[in-house]
């Protein structure tokens, strides 16, 4: 049987299956649905025992319990393929901006709209029915774990800790996960590189007190003055970052993925238009969507100081204040980033300040080369299932997860994202695609079947 015939045999179970996952609150942000996670959890499990999986299990950690699964194919040298997801979801707050009830599924013109739709229970969803059908059809010649966590949308506290606990059970290959996006529904493409992080608070501090800015402005170092001269420092006319030693680790985009980045559907026009700036500006040197997902960029995130508050008020602050950020590409490090970036900021600021960082969050970028079989089974897959070749696409977003687990499992991450921007992932009316969803389900199969066969 053909995995279209299966899914059309089988599509009203999928669905009420997919609904009772739906239907249990598993807010991860929200004390009140403590006992939901573990509900969602006990229902993952017993839908990977229904899928063919040989065992599964609820694993307690510091924080929502993981979901394991495992089917071992008895095939001898088979690859094992390590399934990842996550169950919990964003709250569905503002309630009245919902066009339906987020905890029921409802179909309307071709699409699912609830929460949890797209993010992250539709698409693990999309990797179960392909698991499903190949186990069903006698089909399935890889090794398949399963670790679903609760914890991702609050940002994963516990994946960390547990999976250095439990390396030898999460063992395998390659690592498949279902959690990005694609390009557009005519336009499939697989994610093949996330951006790090760097984040710090920069505290600038001057005289002991507010000052009178008549009594002392031209004879005292303003911090609001010296912090916006330091920042300013940070990136150059051509949009490159000073900070010494930044880009020793920066590897050069490929050619290849240069070639299919040109490839994407892209107005710059319109992309200014959107945002209403007559010009954009990076790195001298390459286009915008490279700048925006393949190089690292700097960023202040917030400034404050002095006197805010209405009408004026002739003051020389004491102190100010900034978050600034920068987003990281692979092989950057992030703490070797902060330790540069702290170092860097104290060594210009002028005489008259005193400079105090706190680095406040971190992660290493990701990228997967498209020249690895997993790789290139995942792009037979695509194209299989959309009938056009996926085009390989960074994004300028950070998931430090998958670097968590390259740095502890040793392993490489395959993100077959099925989602769409429309789909409002994280917003009120969340909904997912059941033509892309099908679709996500037969590249799915595609991989494992061209995955085996290299």
């Amino acid at each position: 049987m053909s995995v279209q015939k299966y899914i059309n045999a089988n599509r009203e179970r999928f669905l009420e299956e997919w609904g009772s996952l739906i239907a249990i609150p598993s807010v991860s942000c929200q004390a009140e649905h403590k006992a939901d996670m573990l509900r969602c959890a006990e229902r993952w499990r017993e839908l990977l025992l229904a899928a063919g999986a040989q065992k599964a299990e609820v694993m307690p950690s510091d924080g929502n319990p993981f979901v394991y699964g495992e089917y071992i194919c008895g095939k001898q040298d088979a690859p094992t393929v390590l399934v990842y997801a996550h169950y919990d979801v964003m709250p569905v707050e503002p309630l009245d901006q919902w066009l339906s009830d987020p905890w029921k599924p409802d179909v309307r013109k071709g699409r699912l709209y609830a929460r949890g739709a797209d993010d992250d229970k539709g698409q693990a969803m999309i990797q179960v029915k392909a698991f499903e059908y190949l186990v069903a059809t006698g089909q399935m010649n890889a090794n398949v774990k399963f670790i679903f966590e609760g914890e991702e949308e609050i940002g994963s506290p516990s994946l960390e800790a547990f999976i250095s606990k439990h390396k030898d059970l999460l063992r395998s290959d390659i690592i498949l996960v279902s959690d990005t996006s694609m390009i557009g529904k005519d336009t499939p493409s697989i994610t093949t590189g996330l951006r790090g992080l760097a984040y710090w608070q920069v505290e600038v501090t001057g005289p002991n007190r507010d000052l009178h800015s008549g009594h002392f402005g031209g004879a005292v170092k303003n911090p609001i003055n010296a912090l916006c001269e330091m920042l300013s420092k940070v990136v150059d006319a051509d949009g490159k970052i000073t900070i010494p030693h930044f880009y020793d680790k920066v590897l050069p985009i490929p050619a290849e993925e240069r070639e299919m980045i040109a490839q994407i559907p892209f107005s710059e026009e319109n992309y200014r238009k959107a945002i209403d700036v007559d010009a954009t500006f990076g790195e001298k040197g390459y286009s915008t969507l490279e700048r925006n997902s393949c190089r690292p960029s700097f960023d202040i995130c917030g400034i404050w100081g002095g006197y805010t508050g209405e009408g004026s008020k002739t003051v020389l602050p004491s102190k100010a204040y900034a978050k600034v950020s920068c987003r990281l590409v692979a092989n950057q490090d992030h703490e070797e980033i902060s330790r540069a970036f702290v170092e860097y900021m104290k060594q210009i600021a002028p005489a008259g300040v005193r400079v105090d960082i706190t680095p406040m969050h971190g992660g290493q970028g990701y990228v997967c080369p498209i020249d690895i079989p997993a790789y290139k089974a995942a792009e037979k897959g695509f194209t299989e299932a959309f009938g056009i070749r996926p085009l390989a696409a960074r994004r300028g977003g950070s998931i430090p997860i998958i670097s968590s687990f390259e740095q502890i499992l040793g392993v490489k991450t395959i993100l077959m994202g099925f989602g769409l921007e429309q789909n409002a992932i994280h917003s009120p009316n969340e909904s997912m695609d059941l033509e892309v969803w099908e679709k996500g389900i037969i590249a799915v199969v595609g991989f494992y079947r061209h995955y085996t066969d290299l």
